[in-house]
């Protein structure tokens, strides 16, 4: 398995990706999750062979702030390191950056998963995220 830059969109195995984790927010609107991966800052894939088993895709400037807007893994892959690995290449080429960020679902997998890649609840470091959708 090896982690690259995703430079080459190819709109069926990341629909694909997104229906796998049941995200039909993206998969059902395809004209806007093409152009939410033009305008990403950075993506990085795991890929085995030909095959995408998972994909981190983060929006920002590189310098004070990267936002990991999705981080998915194929659901026969989970569980396997591939997205630790996806994480650790972000945080690796990015390491300077003043603030790394996420948002996910507070589940027991979520939490335990972000918590052992050194990641904290931003109640834990005294601040408060706030969300309009």
């Amino acid at each position: 398995m090896i982690i690259k830059e995703y430079t080459n969109f190819q709109l069926p195995e990341i629909v694909n990706l997104y229906k796998s984790a049941g995200w039909s927010n993206y998969s059902c609107r395809q004209d806007i999750l093409k152009q939410a991966y033009k305008n990403s800052f950075c993506v990085l894939a795991a890929y085995e062979s030909d095959k995408l088993l998972g994909i981190l895709r983060a929006v920002g400037d590189g310098l004070t702030i990267i936002f990991i807007q999705d981080i998915i893994v194929l659901p026969e892959y989970q569980r396997k390191g591939i997205g630790t690995k996806l994480l650790h290449a972000v945080m690796t080429k990015y390491k300077d950056v003043y603030q790394m960020e996420l948002l996910t679902d507070n589940t027991d997998k979520t939490v335990t998963f972000y918590r052992s890649n050194g990641f904290v609840p931003a109640e834990d470091i005294n601040c408060m995220a706030f969300i309009r959708k």
